[in-house]
């Protein structure tokens, strides 16, 4: 199969990691006689400083022609630390969103046997935890009006939501919900937002389209405290974006560490795939970023964008390889040795 695929490695530890996915990917090409063709474009803060934009039209057309986008991560200090600034790299990966309609976040939280003692949590609580949090991604406060009034001492930033935005997100959670246990949780603030009561009522009305599945409705601080304690409760979520955007962060410490979760942000026809971490701009150049999250993303990308189990059960198998013999990176070696970012690359792709 010809797989042609963009590349947007972005800013900080972006690039580094893209690269250990590249190896495995191709490492995965060879194995099972596929032809990458790998398209890199700018976004982010790389973006801004080549063109002064943090998505460029060259970048949108590269994601729209190709058949799946493989993400690094974007943000630099220097914008992080200027509140002024007209132009951030977030707004690249904002427009990305809402320009290739990727209304769909999905994120796995799962733990990894060799690993599940370096979670901040007790054993006892997370083991077995397996879910999935579908984060609706081109709506709510986020795209909403934003602004000042008042002289510049009043700030406010609205919250919108459609009907057709929040039936089109559940029905991805429901149709998850039936491959799996067929649990749908609906997470909102109801209780207090009129957004979350439109979220609520559109959900209810579609439970009898899916009477197989099992719906409950749970306010966001009362799910915030569930999944700290008891995690593998939960099989799939559905939520809105910012409290998606909160919920999923909490989420991934589960595992032990942020540079394990991978993700897909799913539109109408191009999707794309990114870990879950930032760009870590401290550790820039160092070598020293756990790439497997990265690696984690490209698997999800071949099952999901491409069809290849056989592919993405590689990647994985040799990734719990690597976990399982100490292969990995210094946030999770402990007292053992840390390897490289490079070194790790370099290993699950000869594995493979």
């Amino acid at each position: 199969m010809k797989l042609n695929i963009a590349l947007l490695a972005g800013d900080g530890i972006g690039p580094e990691v893209i690269d250990q996915a590249v190896k495995v990917c191709n490492a995965v090409a060879v194995k099972f006689s596929h032809e990458i063709n790998w398209t890199p474009a700018l976004t982010g803060a790389a973006a801004i400083d080549a063109c002064g934009e943090p998505y460029p039209d060259e970048t949108h057309e590269i994601c729209v022609n190709a058949d799946a986008v493989l993400f690094g991560a974007i943000g630099h200090p220097k914008y992080d630390n200027d509140p002024s600034a007209k132009v951030r790299p977030e707004q690249g990966l904002l427009k990305m969103r809402k320009k290739l309609g990727l209304f769909a976040n999905v994120r796995p939280t799962f733990t990894f046997p060799s690993l599940i003692d370096n979670s901040p949590l007790k054993r006892e609580r997370i083991e077995g935890t397996d879910l999935v949090f579908l984060r609706e991604l081109t709506g709510g406060i986020y795209f909403g009006e934003k602004g000042r009034r008042d002289d510049g001492e009043t700030a406010f930033d609205n919250c919108v939501y459609t009907r057709a935005e929040v039936q089109r997100l559940a029905k991805k959670g429901f149709e998850l919900a039936m491959t799996r246990s067929k649990k749908l949780c609906c997470v909102d603030k109801a209780n207090v937002l009129e957004t979350s009561r439109l979220w609520r009522e559109t959900v209810q009305a579609m439970e009898k389209e899916y009477p197989e599945v099992t719906v409950s409705y749970e306010f966001v601080d009362a799910v915030a405290m569930r999944l700290v304690q008891w995690p593998n409760s939960y099989d799939v979520l559905i939520t809105e974006n910012l409290f998606g955007d909160i919920l999923t962060d909490e989420a991934s410490v589960i595992s032990g560490s942020m540079g394990l979760m991978p993700s897909a942000s799913v539109g109408e026809k191009t999707s794309l795939y990114e870990p879950i971490h930032g760009s870590y701009p401290q550790a820039t150049g160092l070598d020293i970023a756990n790439p497997l999250a990265t690696i984690l993303s490209a698997a999800m990308m071949f099952e999901d964008a491409f069809g290849l189990t056989q592919e993405a059960e590689a990647i994985k198998n040799v990734v719990n390889k690597s976990l399982a013999e100490g292969i990995v990176t210094e946030d999770l070696s402990g007292k053992n040795k840390a390897y490289k970012t490079s070194e790790v690359g370099d290993w699950l792709a000869k594995n493979i």
